[in-house]
C-alpha cells in the first residue's frame, strides 16, 4: 500500500521518468548505469545487510517503542544544560517548518534575507548581554566555543612566547576536557586552578573562567581580569546568556572573549543537542574570530541588505593556516535563540531569570532553615548544598521516586540547578525531595551587589515590538518569505547534497523522550538513546564497511577533526609520534588542510591531473619524501571534483606502504551507499555527514552531525567521554560538550535508514547518479562539463565550465548565479572546487520535470549571454550584470534599462505561475567589510537609506 512504501516518497523521479533519462544518458537500466559509474574493483558484489523496510507509520511506532525506554524525570542538574520553555509560535513556525529548516547556508545572500537579518538578531542579543562589540552567528557547543577561545587567544597574543593556558578549577567538567583535547596536539600545557591560585608568573596567554561557576557561585573577577591582563593574557568568560540579563556583563567586567550556549533561550535539552554556542569578542580581534559573521551592507539600489561578512576569515581560503576548521554552525538553533529573544523582549527576558533566581532564593532559605548548609550564598539560579553520605543517600532515594534527577558532586554535596519551565508544584516537589515541608514565600536579592547589572541591552526596536503571538507570527513569516528553501525549488549545489528532509524522519525530534532528556542524566534514564545509538552506529558500520563508529562529533569539521585525531593517537600509540605530515589533494574542501593543522599536522599538498584525479606519480613522490613521518592522506570519495577515481585503491595502497593512514572525508557518501564501501577498498577512516547524505537538514547552515566510522584497530582510540563514562581503550578524549553530539537529531537519520533498507538506499544512489549524468548530458551543448570518469560519466554532482565567457561576454559565476534567482533557483555551488566553474548535485529526491525546468533556466541564461557575445546586449548594463532583479527595482518609474521589465523579472513563461523574489538588489561586498556593521544598525538608518 502507498501508506507503506517510503522508497517512492523519498525519491523524485518516476518509473517512466527514471526510464527517459536512461535513454537521453545511453544506459538501459539502473544496474547498468551503476557498472558503468562505479570502478569494477570496488563495486559491492552483495546487497547490504540491513533490516527490511519500513513504511512511515510503520517505522514510527517501531521508534516510538525505543523512546518509550527513555524516562522523562524533572531536571535540575544543571552544568550547563537547563530545561526551558519553546514558545509554540517559534515550535510550530520555525523549528518544525520547512521553510526555515530546509535553507541552506546563506553564502547566496540576495535570497537569504530572512535568514540573515534573524542571525543578526542573534549577534545583536549576544553582543548586548555580554557588552562586547562583535559576535559571531553560533558555534557548535559551549565547550567547542571556549576550545575556539582558547585558540584565538593563542593567535593573537603573539607577545607571549609560552603556551600555557589557565583554565579555572570551577569551569563545567565537559568544557575541561574539551579544552584538554583540543589543547594536546597544539603543544599548549593546560592548567586546570581555582581562581585564588593563579598567580601569572608562568605567563600563560590565555585563562578561561566560569561565570557563574559550575557550582553556581558568583565572584566578581574584575581584579583577577586587570592581573591577567598586567600579565599579558588574554580573558574568555564562560557565561550563562540568561544570567547575564541579571549580572554585570564580561565586557563590562574586563574580559576579552565571551564564550556560553544559547540553549535556555527555547531550546530543549535534547541529550545534549544541537545548541546554538558563541563567541563574542572585542573589535581587535574580529578578523580572527571562527564561524560566521553577519554583516550589514548595501545593495544596488543603496538599500540595506545582509551578507555573510568578512569572508577571507573563513577555512576555505585561509585552508592550513586557517585557526578553526568551523564550517557547519547552529544557524537553526541561533535564529530560535534570537527570536525567544525578539518573543519576550528584554523586560520578558529579565523577568524570567529574576523569577528564577527568586526560586532559586526561596529553596536556599527552606533549605538553611532546615539545617541544610549551602557552599554560597551568593548565586544566580544554582545551589550546592552539602550533605552527609547518609543524608544524600536517602535524598536521592526521595528524588528517583518522584523521577526528579540532581546533580551529584564527588564530595558528596548535591546540585540543584532551577530553570524556567519549572512550575510552582515542582518547586514544592524539589524542596519535599530535602524534606523540607514549607518553602519561603519570599527570599533576598542572592546576587553580590557589585555584580548587579546597570547597563541596558536589547534597546534595537526589534527587541520591542513582536511580544503579541500575531506580531511575532507575521515577523517569523515576513522573514521566511525572503528566503528560498527546498520548499520553493530544488537547490542543487555539489558538495552539499540537499534532499529531502522528511517529515516522519523529523516528527520524533520533539517527541518529549528525546528532546526532554539531560545529557548527563543516569544511565537508566536514556536506554531508549543508547539502544537507537546502537542500532544507528550498527546500521553506519555495515554502509560504509568499517568496523566501529562514534556519533560524538557534531558538525562535519568535528568529524574531520576527530578522524585526525584518532590516526594520531594511533601513531602515538605505536611510538611514532614524529608521523605528523598529512597528504592533502589540491582540490579538497578547506576544512581538510584547517583540520589537519588542528590535529597538530603539517599539510602537504598532492597535485591532481588534467581530468581532476589525484596524480598518482606525485602522491608517489611525496609518499617516498616523508615516509618516515607520513601520518595521514585525506581523500574525498568520489573526488571533489564528481567522479569515481578509477585508482583509488591504488591510492591507499601508496599510503600505506609508507606507514600512513587513509582518512575518507565522506562528503560525498550520497554517491556510494549500496554500491560501494569504502571500508572495503582502503581508507581506515571516514566521517559521515549526517545533514548531507542522511537527511538531516541543513538549517540554513547547521544543526549537521559529523560522526566517524573506523576501522578495527582504531577502534579503541574513539573520542569518548569521562563526565558519562563514555570510555574507549585509548580514547583521544572528548571532541564534543556531549557525549552523542547533538543527539536529538540523531531519530532523523534512524528513520531514514530504517525507510529505505538497503534495496531503497541502492536505489537512492543509482538515482542521484542518474539525475546527476541527465543534467550533464542536458547542459554540455551549452556549458563544458569539466571533469567526467573514464566511462564516460559524472558521480553524484557535475561541474560545468564557465571562465570561457568571461573573455566572450564579460560575463562571471557571479552573474549566472544572481541571475538564477530571477528564475526562482538557488545558485550551484559557485567557484569550487575550481574558481568560475559551478558544481551541480540534483540529489535523488528531485523529479524529472524540477531537473528539466533547472536546464531550462540555465539554458535561457546561456541564451542571454549569447546575446552579450553578439553585441545585441550591452556588455555592462544586462540582466545578468543587473540581477537580481526584486519587486522595487520592477515597479521604478523611469525604467532605463535596455532590456524589457518582463525580461527581467519573468525569463521564462511558467514564471508566471509561482514568482520568488529577492528581497533586495544585488549586494554589495566589498562595501560591507570596509563598513563592518554586525549588529542591528539604528532604525533610522533603514528609513535613511
Amino acid at each position: 500500500m502507498p501508506s507503506q512504501d517510503f522508497i517512492s516518497r523519498h525519491i523524485g523521479p518516476t518509473a517512466a521518468q527514471v526510464h527517459k533519462m536512461l535513454d537521453a544518458i545511453g544506459c538501459t537500466s539502473l544496474e547498468a548505469l551503476s557498472e558503468r559509474a562505479i570502478p569494477a574493483s570496488i563495486r559491492m558484489a552483495h546487497e547490504l545487510d540491513l533490516p527490511v523496510a519500513k513504511g512511515e507509520y510503520e517505522a514510527l511506532e517501531d521508534l516510538k517503542i525505543i523512546a518509550k525506554e527513555n524516562q522523562v524525570f524533572k531536571n535540575y542538574i544543571g552544568i550547563g544544560y537547563s530545561d526551558c520553555v519553546t514558545p509554540p509560535v517559534i515550535l510550530r513556525n520555525i523549528l518544525e517548518n520547512p521553510g526555515w529548516y530546509t535553507q541552506y547556508t546563506p553564502y547566496q545572500s540576495e535570497i537569504s534575507q530572512g535568514r540573515l537579518e534573524a542571525l543578526l538578531n542573534f549577534q545583536t542579543l549576544i553582543c548586548d548581554l555580554t557588552a562586547l562589540p562583535v559576535s559571531n552567528a553560533s558555534l557548535l557547543d559551549e565547550a567547542t566555543a571556549a576550545a575556539e577561545a582558547m585558540s584565538l587567544c593563542l593567535v593573537s597574543n603573539a607577545s607571549i612566547a609560552s603556551r600555557i593556558f589557565y583554565v579555572a578549577q570551577d569551569c563545567h567538567p565537559q568544557t575541561i576536557e574539551v579544552i584538554r583535547t583540543r589543547a594536546e596536539p597544539l603543544d599548549i600545557e593546560i592548567k586546570v586552578l581555582p581562581t585564588t591560585q593563579m598567580g601569572f608568573d608562568d605567563k600563560p596567554f590565555g585563562v578561561l573562567l566560569q561565570y557563574p561557576g559550575t557550582h553556581g557561585h558568583l565572584i566578581d573577577y574584575s581584579a583577577l581580569i586587570q592581573s591577567a591582563h598586567a600579565h599579558g593574557a588574554l580573558v574568555t568568560m564562560a557565561c550563562d546568556l540568561l544570567g547575564l540579563t541579571l549580572l554585570t556583563a564580561p565586557g563590562e567586567l574586563g574580559a576579552d572573549i565571551a564564550v556560553g550556549c544559547s540553549q535556555r533561550f527555547g531550546v530543549s535539552l535534547g541529550f545534549g543537542g544541537p545548541h546554538a554556542a558563541f563567541l563574542s569578542t572585542k573589535e581587535d580581534f574580529k578578523r580572527l574570530m571562527p564561524g560566521r559573521l553577519i554583516g550589514v551592507s548595501k545593495d544596488a539600489q543603496g538599500h540595506y541588505g545582509y551578507r555573510l561578512a568578512l569572508q577571507t576569515r573563513e577555512q576555505h581560503i585561509r585552508r592550513e593556516k586557517a585557526t578553526s576548521n568551523i564550517c557547519t554552525a547552529q544557524v537553526l538553533l541561533a535564529i530560535m535563540a534570537s527570536m525567544y529573544a525578539v518573543y519576550h523582549g528584554p523586560s520578558g527576558l529579565r523577568a524570567i531569570a529574576l523569577e528564577i533566581h527568586r526560586r532559586a532564593g526561596r529553596l536556599a532559605k527552606a533549605l538553611t532553615d532546615s539545617g541544610f548548609k549551602l557552599a554560597t550564598l551568593d548565586f544566580f539560579d544554582t545551589l550546592q548544598i552539602l550533605t552527609d553520605p547518609s543524608q544524600q543517600k536517602e535524598i536521592l532515594a526521595r528524588a528517583k521516586s518522584a523521577k526528579i534527577n540532581l546533580r551529584i558532586y564527588p564530595n558528596g554535596a548535591l546540585g540543584v540547578s532551577l530553570h524556567e519551565a519549572m512550575t510552582e508544584k515542582d518547586l514544592a516537589d524539589l524542596a519535599a525531595v530535602f524534606n523540607v515541608k514549607k518553602l519561603a514565600s519570599e527570599a533576598g536579592n542572592h546576587l553580590p551587589v557589585n555584580l548587579n547589572r546597570k547597563s541596558d541591552y536589547l534597546t534595537h526596536p526589534v527587541f520591542h515590538r513582536h511580544q503579541s503571538e500575531t506580531q511575532m507570527l507575521r515577523y517569523i513569516k515576513k522573514l521566511e518569505s525572503r528566503d528560498l528553501s527546498l520548499g520553493f525549488s530544488m537547490i542543487p549545489l555539489g558538495s552539499c547534497t540537499m534532499k529531502l528532509n522528511a517529515t516522519s524522519e523529523l516528527i520524533p525530534v520533539t517527541w518529549p523522550e528525546f528532546s526532554s532528556i539531560h545529557p548527563f542524566a543516569p544511565k537508566e534514564q536514556s536506554r531508549g538513546y543508547e539502544k537507537m545509538h546502537r542500532e544507528l552506529e550498527a546500521m553506519l558500520c555495515e554502509i560504509t564497511g568499517f568496523d566501529a563508529t562514534s556519533l560524538q562529533p557534531n558538525a562535519g569539521s568535528q568529524g574531520e577533526y576527530a578522524g585526525l585525531l584518532v590516526i594520531r593517537k594511533f601513531h602515538l600509540s605505536r611510538e611514532e609520534g614524529h608521523r605528523k605530515v598529512c597528504l592533502i589533494p589540491r582540490s579538497a574542501h578547506g576544512t581538510n588542510p584547517a583540520s589537519a593543522s588542528m590535529a597538530g599536522m603539517n599539510v602537504v599538498v598532492v597535485e591532481c591531473d588534467s581530468q581532476g584525479n589525484v596524480d598518482l606519480g606525485d602522491l608517489q613522490k611525496k609518499a617516498r619524501e616523508h615516509a618516515r613521518d607520513l601520518a595521514a592522506l585525506m581523500i574525498t570519495y568520489p573526488s571533489t571534483h564528481g567522479v569515481f577515481e578509477t585508482g583509488i585503491k591504488k591510492i591507499c595502497e601508496i599510503v600505506h606502504q609508507y606507514g600512513g593512514q587513509v582518512y575518507m572525508d565522506g562528503a560525498n557518501m550520497n554517491a556510494q551507499v549500496g554500491l560501494c564501501r569504502p571500508g572495503d577498498f582502503g581508507p581506515d577512516v571516514c566521517h559521515l555527514n549526517l545533514h548531507k547524505t542522511f537527511c538531516i537538514p541543513h538549517g540554513g547552515g547547521g544543526p549537521g552531525m559529523g560522526p566517524i566510522c573506523v576501522k578495527k584497530h582504531l577502534a579503541g582510540f574513539l573520542p569518548g567521554h569521562s563526565v558519562t563514562g563514555l570510555e574507549y581503550a585509548d580514547s583521544v578524549g572528548a571532541v564534543s560538550a556531549a557525549p552523542y553530539g547533538s543527539a536529538s537529531i540523531l531519530p532523523i537519520s534512524w528513520m531514514y535508514i530504517r525507510m529505505m533498507g538497503a534495496s531503497g538506499l541502492k536505489q537512492a544512489t543509482q538515482i542521484a547518479i542518474l539525475n546527476a549524468n541527465y543534467v550533464a548530458q542536458k547542459l554540455a551543448p551549452h556549458f563544458p562539463v569539466l571533469y567526467k570518469g573514464e566511462s564516460g560519466l559524472v558521480a553524484h554532482e557535475c561541474i560545468i565550465d564557465l571562465r570561457p565567457l568571461k573573455a566572450s561576454s564579460g560575463v562571471e559565476v557571479e552573474d549566472v548565479a544572481k541571475r538564477l534567482m530571477d528564475y526562482g533557483f538557488h545558485a550551484p555551488t559557485v567557484s569550487f572546487p575550481v574558481a568560475g566553474t559551478m558544481m551541480i548535485e540534483p540529489t535523488e529526491s528531485e523529479d524529472l520535470e524540477e531537473l528539466d525546468r533547472f536546464c531550462e533556466a540555465m539554458i535561457a541564461i546561456r541564451g542571454e549571454i549569447a546575446q552579450i557575445e553578439s553585441g545585441k546586449m550591452d556588455r555592462k548594463n544586462n540582466p545578468l550584470k543587473n540581477a537580481p532583479h526584486p519587486a522595487s527595482i520592477l515597479i521604478q518609474e523611469n525604467w532605463d534599462r535596455p532590456y524589457s521589465r518582463e525580461q527581467a523579472a519573468y525569463p521564462l513563461p511558467w514564471i508566471k505561475e509561482h514568482k520568488f523574489w529577492p528581497a533586495v538588489a544585488r549586494i554589495d561586498n566589498v562595501y560591507g567589510d570596509r563598513n563592518l556593521i554586525c549588529t542591528c544598525p539604528p532604525i533610522d538608518a533603514y528609513s535613511s537609506s
